[in-house]
């Protein structure tokens, strides 16, 4: 495994004529120029990153520690196995996963939002592990093809504009029978939808303003939860970026689903 932190400076971008073509996307319930989304997403967790962690247990109750503990046992990792771990901000998962693959394995910590990725990497050392920290952005992945046994996005795949392509790139670096793991807030059992979304549109962001002092973002962070695919949605976006079988997990009644993805 490396064992030198390793922190890039953001991916230069080519400015072509299409790309300078409006194009809508959403941004929570608003809709905004694809250019834009970037941008604001990092603007949200830019402002969110020194409380993330803590704003976590507050949101979930908890609960995402045990999201994230399901995630890690559906892995499966063995001694000595490549690991991508995107969007992984604090570093929760790719903790987890270093302690599965071992010295003789690699897990790489990225996150296109800097803010977030520092906090990680820090916290990370404070614990003793240093892991290879890198800068990049999931819809053009820096690593070659057939490069990782195991390819995480953990509650991050809903921020990123061009899903599709994101799941392509996912794919294109995973090896042959690699997986992909995404865990992500879904679509909840229809029994709980009222109090859900009462409890996302009032509490939330009124703890986000006590606790980050930032109620605008976690009403954001509300939003795109009811923008994202629903299960069946993302299984469907998943097959057709290539991944032969994806089985689908609902944790917590539905609040959030585990998709595993299997490269062909």
């Amino acid at each position: 495994m490396l064992r030198c932190p390793l922190l890039l400076p953001p991916l230069a971008v080519t400015i072509t004529e299409s790309a300078l073509r409006m194009s809508g996307t959403h941004f929570g319930f608003q809709t905004v120029d694809e250019s834009q989304k970037a941008t604001r997403v990092r603007g949200v967790f830019d402002s969110v990153a020194s409380k993330y962690d803590l704003m976590n247990d507050l949101m979930s109750l908890g609960l995402h520690r045990a999201w994230k503990a399901y995630t890690v046992a559906v892995a499966n990792l063995r001694e000595g196995q490549s690991v991508l771990d995107i969007a992984a901000g604090t570093g929760d998962l790719a903790r987890a996963f270093a302690k599965k693959v071992g010295p003789r394995g690699t897990v790489l910590h990225t996150d296109i939002n800097e803010a977030m990725l520092r906090r990680g990497r820090d916290r990370l050392i404070d614990e003793g592990l240093v892991l290879p920290t890198l800068l990049c952005d999931a819809e053009a992945l820096p690593f070659a093809s057939d490069r990782f046994d195991l390819v995480s996005v953990a509650f991050g795949l809903r921020n990123m504009t061009h899903k599709d392509k994101a799941l392509a790139e996912m794919n294109r670096v995973l090896k042959p029978g690699g997986r992909l793991l995404v865990l992500e807030f879904s679509k909840v059992a229809a029994p709980l939808a009222k109090a859900y979304d009462w409890y996302s549109f009032n509490v939330l962001p009124r703890v986000g303003e006590w606790v980050a002092k930032d109620g605008e973002s976690y009403r954001y962070l509300a939003e795109s939860i009811r923008m994202h695919p629903g299960q069946a949605e993302l299984k469907a976006l998943m097959k057709s970026a290539g991944f032969g079988h994806v089985d689908v997990h609902n944790l917590s009644a539905g609040v959030v689903a585990l998709h595993v993805g299997i490269k062909c």
